[in-house]
């Protein structure tokens, strides 16, 4: 996709792709922990991408200013994308949070930012291992 491309795209187009980048990542790294049983994989992993593990980290993000002005940007943009629907289990802002969060890992994806990306979800994974993340809903 060209440059102009996704920059015009919208916010929850880029956390359609978003959710799906960072995912991998995540099963990934549990598959290489030696995790192989379906129903334990998929609750593990929610640890890691559940709407409040995703808010969490973005505003882990925030307070570390880990983030550049431009991601910030992109982030923004998938948090406040109009969405008629939300996760049943969360909070209107928990979800908006957890879509920018995905947002940006759909835009570093399309610019060609694939180091970021992983720099990005070995944080994340990193953050929710030390237990880092307090977030109320």
């Amino acid at each position: 996709m060209e440059q102009a491309d996704y920059q015009q795209l919208n916010g929850i187009a880029l956390a359609y792709l978003g959710d799906a980048v960072y995912e991998v990542f995540i099963r990934q790294h549990l598959l290489a922990l030696g995790m192989s049983k379906p129903n334990r994989l998929q609750k593990k992993a929610t640890n890691y991408v559940s709407a409040k593990a995703q808010a969490a980290l973005i505003l882990k993000m925030q307070e570390e200013d880990y983030l550049t002005e431009e991601e910030w940007a992109y982030y923004k943009r998938g948090r406040n994308a109009n969405s008629y629907t939300h996760a049943k289990n969360t909070s209107v802002l928990t979800y908006r949070q957890s879509t920018g969060f995905e947002a940006l890992f759909g835009y570093l994806q399309l610019a060609g930012q694939q180091e970021r990306v992983a720099e990005l979800a070995t944080w994340c994974i990193k953050q929710v291992e030390r237990g880092n993340l307090i977030h109320e809903d």
